[in-house]
């Protein structure tokens, strides 16, 4: 049976698109059929992080509006041949989605994949809530910072209250990606600790990914970093063994205190 993954955030720029990236190639790599959807109408780069930005010719809204066949918008991943990608128009307006349009596109996609990762547009405008109206699961990438965590916090209110399965008296499963963890900083109270944004977003965890600078040479050679083995690499490949339901270990990562406090006046 397969299911729907929307990769989302409360705000851009924490790496969302590179997590869907890493998580598409890596649920490809254990020999299920994926496909990424870029639902991030207008602004796309999950195309550039695949390294796949060459061999766009149709998108997701010419699907979407019957300008071609869904085969003919799939692009099948260099590397790894069970990864297909769907990109999003880089000349539309987000606010092009429909619900109904969506639910056909998945209803097509489920016939032959077994994991569909829709990366969401970031934010709660009308693009995040197409994306992630037909969810699954969806996995919520925050950095240890006040604004992420703050906007994350909302962003799974409005999952709770708008998707399809809370209007059928159903829940989205729902996990956080931390990343861009710096564990020195943690350790000496300059950073939220992983327990310090979970307390706060009351979610369980799927994902700690440090800080590494090999992320950026990685998108700009378009090849994820979970085809080596970088830190940020590994991460990704524990996230995939634990959406695929194995139980494995997170490091521990103890902080001394020291902006939790700020986080909690801020939640009151």
């Amino acid at each position: 049976m397969s299911e729907v993954i929307t990769i989302t955030s409360g705000k851009g720029g924490v790496g969302k698109s590179t997590a869907t990236a890493n998580i598409a190639v890596g649920l490809a790599q254990s020999g299920k059929k994926v496909v990424a959807v870029d639902f991030d109408i207008g602004l796309r780069n999950l195309d550039m992080i695949l390294g796949l930005e060459n061999r766009i010719v149709y998108d997701v809204v010419d699907v979407m509006e019957g300008k071609c066949k869904l085969s003919q918008a799939l692009i099948n991943d260099k590397k790894t041949k069970n990864l297909f990608f769907l990109p999003a128009s880089q000349s539309k307006d987000k606010n092009i989605l429909d619900k109904q349009k969506v639910k056909i596109l998945i209803e097509d996609l489920k016939k032959d994949f077994d994991y569909i990762l829709l990366d969401s547009p970031a934010g709660i405008e009308w693009g995040f809530e197409h994306a992630i109206f037909w969810a699954d699961r969806a996995l919520v990438v925050v950095t240890p910072e006040v604004s992420s965590v703050r906007d994350s916090d909302r962003v799974i209110g409005i999952i709770d209250a708008k998707s399809d399965r809370a209007r059928n008296g159903s829940e989205v499963q729902k996990h956080i990606i931390i990343n861009r963890l710096k564990p020195e900083l943690v350790q000496r109270g300059e950073m939220l600790s992983n327990e310090d944004v979970l307390n706060i977003l009351a979610l369980p965890l799927i994902g700690l990914v440090p800080e590494d600078d090999k992320v950026v040479s990685a998108t700009n050679s378009g090849e994820p970093v979970i085809y080596g083995n970088s830190m940020s690499g590994e991460a990704y490949k524990r996230i995939v063994r634990r959406l695929l339901g194995e139980d494995v270990a997170f490091p521990e990562i103890k902080s001394q205190g020291g902006l939790l406090s700020v986080f909690k006046r801020l939640f009151r």
